[in-house]
Parts: structure tokens; C-alpha cells; sequence
């Protein structure tokens, strides 16, 4: 499973899924339709962001400031939508409005109902995405006790040098290969490197 499978899961889950409801007054089946279109943008727009040193020096600055061990539901019904909204603006760059645009389209929501949601989820993915990367960093090692989560799984794309656990019980794949962006597996290898 690679970081969009984990975030999908985790974002679609009931209380998540709730508590981002109660947020943005949406409903969980409007959600349901967006989410899964907005994350693999997302991580697109963070993996090629990160591919620059200016834009992953940026980005782990950015995971610095949205560190917290808090559920996701207590994180989504925290957000601060401001902030949310200047996060997407760094994702996404010059092409927020188009990319708010399409999602909206794709959605059958409308442009600011996106924003609304994607400013809600914002910190909360570059807050999975800092606490997943600082646990893998530090212990390097997988514990499956607790399901699969996001540490685990950064675990599993740091070890072995080139090559990696993930890439052999997962169809053999290295995880050195270039990827589009879209699962975000070359975004975790980037901030595993940072760390």
C-alpha cells in the first residue's frame, strides 16, 4: 500500500470523515466523491515541489509548523481555514484557481465548497505527513501491531539502501523508480532524505 492508499483510508474513514462534515457543512457523500480526486493532486503538486531544493527545504519547513499528535478528527475540527487556504496556495502555486476549477468540475461541487474542504484537509495531510516521516526516521522499523499506518509504511520505503522491504512484498517494484507523483512514494523517499 503506498501513501495515497493510507490517507484515502484514513480521510474516509467515519469519524474522519464526521468530523470534516461537521467542519465545512458538507455532506460525507460529497466528501466521499472529492477526496479521493483531491489527495493524488495533492501529493502530485508535493512531490514535484519537493523535487527542487528551494521547494523541499520549503515543504519540511511547512511540516515543522503543522506538527501534532492529535486525531484527525480533533485536528480537522481545529483547522484553521486561513491557514488551510495559504497551504493550498503553496501547493498548488499559480494554478490553484484552475486546479479548484477542475477538482469542483470533477466533483459536482462547486468552487468554493473544494476550497473549503481542501482548506480543512491541508494541514491535517502536511501534519500525517510530518509525524509519519519524523516516526520512520527515528526508529526506521516497521510494527505492524497497530495496522498499517503511515510510519510503517515510511518505514518500509526508507530501509535497504536502493532497494526496499515495501518494493518486494509489493510486487517486487524498487522504489527508486520515478513514479507520476500521484501515490506519493517518491515524496516520502524525498522527506525521509531530509530528515
Amino acid at each position: 500500500m503506498n501513501l495515497l492508499g493510507i490517507l484515502l483510508k484514513t480521510l474516509l474513514g467515519k469519524n474522519t470523515l464526521s468530523a470534516l462534515a461537521k467542519k465545512t457543512g458538507l455532506t460525507p457523500a460529497k466528501l466521499k466523491k472529492l477526496i479521493p480526486l483531491a489527495l493524488p493532486l495533492l501529493l502530485k503538486y508535493l512531490t514535484g515541489n519537493a523535487s527542487t531544493q528551494s521547494g523541499a527545504l520549503s515543504l519540511l519547513g511547512a511540516l515543522g509548523q503543522h506538527s501534532t499528535a492529535k486525531a484527525l478528527p480533533e485536528q480537522i475540527a481545529e483547522a484553521d481555514p486561513e491557514d488551510g487556504g495559504k497551504i493550498l496556495g503553496h501547493i498548488f502555486g499559480k494554478n490553484a484557481e484552475p486546479e479548484i476549477e477542475a477538482l469542483a468540475s470533477e466533483s459536482g461541487l462547486s468552487g468554493k465548497e473544494v476550497n473549503t474542504a481542501l482548506g480543512s484537509i491541508a494541514p491535517v495531510l502536511l501534519s500525517s505527513l510530518n509525524t509519519a516521516a519524523a516516526s520512520a526516521k527515528k526508529n526506521n522499523k516497521v510494527d505492524l501491531s497497530d495496522g498499517l499506518d503511515l510510519s510503517d509504511v515510511m518505514a518500509l520505503l526508507g530501509g535497504n539502501g536502493g532497494g526496499s522491504l515495501l518494493g518486494s512484498l509489493f510486487g517486487g517494484k524498487k522504489t527508486d523508480e520515478k513514479d507520476d507523483g500521484l501515490n506519493g512514494n517518491a515524496l516520502l523517499q524525498t522527506l525521509l532524505k531530509l530528515m
